[in-house]
């Protein structure tokens, strides 16, 4: 890596040693309730009503989450020309709080809110607020946090819940992120070629690879003959005999250790 820039491409696995969890187990299954799917949100008001009454609950959590070790290391990596930024399949913005300049959000940002009509977008701590607002008393006792950024609810909890429209237009609002089955925008995409287009490895990090936003990467390196390496505790897609490398540890660990002998820091890296 020292005489080759890298791009990393991040999931889930980076942001799980921030107290956010993951979509799946460590042999690869998928942890149990399904997530919100785009065609579910969009067709459903009902599906609305209930994760939004998830996300009320599960939002203040998910927004105190702070960048862990791997972020930082990233970051540090990027500041020495190392690598050539991140494409993240995660919504947390953690990566930018650590300090990575040069990031695509595949899969957008919960901190944003999109009309589904008129496509404003707003924030989500001022949506919060309105949310509040319109269910006084909401939300209930303590709760499980969810990949989705939203929280496990009893059952019954979110009847009667209130969701705000769109202050614009009326329109339902959606969280600012890809679900499953939805889009990733053309943009984004565009954006995300160019970082991997100016690197020379692939590394990936954190990620199953099990939806083809990510497995695009690893697929187009393994046609191009481009070394890629992983590290991730748990399976990786299409990767077994394709990877350079693929190192099982969490990546709190390895990457400050990646970063400080690339970088030849003694110590934390990020002092």
């Amino acid at each position: 890596m020292r005489e080759r820039r890298t791009v990393a491409l991040t999931g889930a696995g980076i942001s799980t040693e921030s107290g956010i969890p993951d979509y799946r187990r460590p042999d690869g299954t998928r942890r149990s309730p399904d997530p919100m799917r785009h065609s579910t949100f969009v067709e459903s008001p009902e599906a609305r009503r209930r994760y939004w009454a998830r996300s009320a609950v599960g939002w203040p959590r998910f927004r105190a989450a702070r960048p862990n070790d791997g972020h930082r290391a990233l970051a540090r990596l990027e500041e020495a020309g190392l690598t050539s930024g991140v494409i993240t399949q995660n919504v947390d913005r953690l990566h930018q709080q650590a300090g990575s300049r040069r990031v695509v959000d595949l899969h957008g940002a919960l901190a944003d809110v999109r009309c589904l009509n008129c496509e404003r977008v707003s924030c989500r701590d001022a949506f919060q607020e309105r949310m509040l607002r319109a269910n006084p008393g909401f939300p209930p006792g303590a709760v499980k946090l969810r990949p989705d950024g939203d929280a496990t609810l009893p059952d019954g909890a979110a009847e009667g819940f209130e969701v705000p429209r769109c202050t614009a237009c009326s329109g339902a609002l959606m969280p600012g992120v890809v679900f499953f089955g939805g889009r990733v925008p053309e943009g984004r995409v565009e954006a995300a070629w160019r970082l991997y287009d100016e690197a020379e490895v692939l590394l990936v990090l954190g990620s199953s690879l099990a939806v083809y936003s990510g497995f695009r990467f690893a697929l187009r390196a393994r046609k191009e003959g481009r070394p890629f390496a992983v590290v991730n505790l748990g399976p990786v897609r299409g990767t077994e005999e394709d990877a350079a490398a693929h190192v099982q540890a969490p990546l709190g660990e390895a990457l400050p250790k990646l970063a400080r002998a690339l970088t030849g820091r003694a110590g934390p890296i990020w002092d």
